[in-house]
């Protein structure tokens, strides 16, 4: 059985103790457990219950990175686009700086396999060159799912 793995990364415009991004930082925890609660929902790398991940992955601190682990393409777009995920994802203009390359990504894992962060790193770097069949974005899904 393979389960869908998602990556995505954004660029705080502001520091997370910045009012502007309050709406944002107070809504993660939210946002985590209706995705906790989602159909189809598996997991989810946090470095503390809830709240907003901060990892320097890419050198930058106002980087936040979201790593989770589904069903399917459709649990997952059920999800983003069918809860209020679907506000947040709407205000990302408002908190997040505008990005100039890809900065999410899917690839399917073995089910009961658990990306790391570095895995994640190489996934998104991979589609970023194009990188092949193994990894994907939602264009890629929609054409997947057309009747031939």
């Amino acid at each position: 059985m393979r389960q869908l793995a998602q990556f995505n990364i954004g660029r705080l415009a502001y520091d997370l103790d910045d009012p502007r991004v309050a709406d944002f930082v107070s809504g993660v925890d939210i946002l985590n457990r209706i995705a906790e609660r989602s159909p189809g929902f598996v997991w989810k790398y946090e470095t503390e219950p809830g709240g907003v991940v901060e990892e320097t992955l890419f050198g930058d601190p106002r980087i936040v990175v979201n790593l989770t682990v589904w069903e399917s393409v459709e649990h997952l777009r059920h999800f983003a686009f069918n809860t209020l995920h679907k506000r947040f994802y709407e205000r990302r203009r408002d908190w997040f700086e505008p990005m100039d390359q890809a900065h999410f990504v899917m690839w399917y894992v073995p089910g009961g396999h658990r990306p790391t962060l570095e895995e994640a790193r190489e996934r998104l770097e991979a589609y970023r060159s194009g990188g092949g069949a193994e990894v994907f974005g939602w264009r890629e899904t929609v054409r997947e799912e057309t009747p031939a």
